[in-house]
């Protein structure tokens, strides 16, 4: 495997396709009106910083960094293609997201994951985040399922 993992903009066919793939499993997951997607159009915004993994060259996961007020940084847009789950990309996706908020001097990292994504949440859990309530505006529903993890300097 030639993994690498770089930010890159989503604005690109094979990512958008990557992220239209992430859109449809958590569809099957979750009731629509309770997915918090992020439009590739979104992901490409100044405030978000998009990291993609790519094996010889074809993207198989990403996720994104989304930086909020008050020095709190959000994790977005994990995921994983089936072929590539068990190799521990997420985590390397998930370290990358927090060195590049620790660079930054955010004090916080959260999240929202769904309530059946029970491969994500040892992917967090391993990463040092713990469950909290509800984060940032998100309603505090049964298909919510929260984390954060403190930044210390």
């Amino acid at each position: 495997m030639s993994l690498t993992i770089a930010v890159e903009t989503p604005l690109q066919d094979d990512v958008r396709a990557l992220i239209a793939e992430l859109n449809a499993v958590l569809l099957e997951l979750t009731p629509p009106e309770h997915c918090h997607h992020l439009t590739v159009e979104q992901m490409g915004g100044a405030d978000t910083t998009v990291f993609i993994a790519r094996d010889g060259g074809t993207a198989v996961a990403c996720g994104a960094l989304k930086r909020h007020a008050g020095g709190v940084g959000e994790v977005k847009r994990m995921y994983t293609r089936p072929s590539h789950r068990g190799r521990k990309i997420g985590e390397q996706i998930v370290a990358r997201i927090e060195a590049t908020a620790r660079s930054e001097g955010l004090k916080r990292l959260v999240l929202e994951t769904g309530d059946r994504h029970h491969a994500a949440w040892k992917v967090y859990e391993n990463a040092g985040f713990a469950r909290c309530g509800p984060v940032l505006d998100y309603a505090d529903v049964k298909w919510s399922v929260f984390y954060d993890k403190p930044l210390a300097g």
